[in-house]
């Protein structure tokens, strides 16, 4: 008797995986923002009005107002002047020689004022600064992103076993007779 046993065969390939992620889409804008500028301009003023009067170099209009008002002042300092005269020639009659006394007055020359005087005056340039203003405003917008993810690409490829027969069984039996 003879016997050989079956005999199992067995074929294998591997599954296979792969998996490939592509870099998400990204978009970036950034607006550019906005600047606003408000602006009043410095002024510097220097009058020198007073300094070109003190040294006579007026215009005809303010030399005509200065010359009126010098004018009307000995006019009333002249009134005034002979209104006391009168005054003091009607009290005569109480023994006061006022024919003396004004002729003593008139005939003496009008003191002067002397003084020593800076031509122009002291702070007769007047000077006046604005440092004037700047305003500054922005208007920033907001950043904007955008992602787009991509999904990743999944290849799998099963296994597979294949089992097979490699050898059959087999029984041979021999008797003689």
């Amino acid at each position: 008797m003879e016997s050989t046993f079956a005999r199992i065969g067995m074929d294998t390939s591997r599954g296979e995986l792969q998996i490939e992620q592509r870099h998400a889409d990204m978009s970036i804008e950034q607006p550019r923002p906005e600047m606003m500028v408000d602006r009043r301009p410095p002024r510097l003023t220097i009058d020198q009005t007073q300094a070109f009067e003190d040294a006579n170099l007026k215009s005809v209009f303010r030399m005509t107002e200065d010359v009126a008002r010098q004018g009307y002042q000995q006019v009333m300092n002249m009134i005034a002047t002979k209104s006391q005269e009168g005054d003091e020639l009607m009290m005569i009659e109480n023994g006061f020689s006022a024919i003396r006394s004004q002729a003593e007055r008139n005939s003496l020359p009008p003191q002067s004022d002397f003084n020593i005087g800076w031509i122009p005056s002291h702070n007769s340039v007047r000077i006046n600064y604005d440092p004037g203003e700047t305003n500054i405003r922005w208007n920033v917008r907001t950043v904007n992103i955008e992602v787009t993810p991509n999904k990743p690409i999944i290849n799998y490829y099963p296994g597979k076993t294949d089992i097979f027969l490699a050898q059959k069984n087999s029984l041979n039996i021999d008797f003689e007779i």
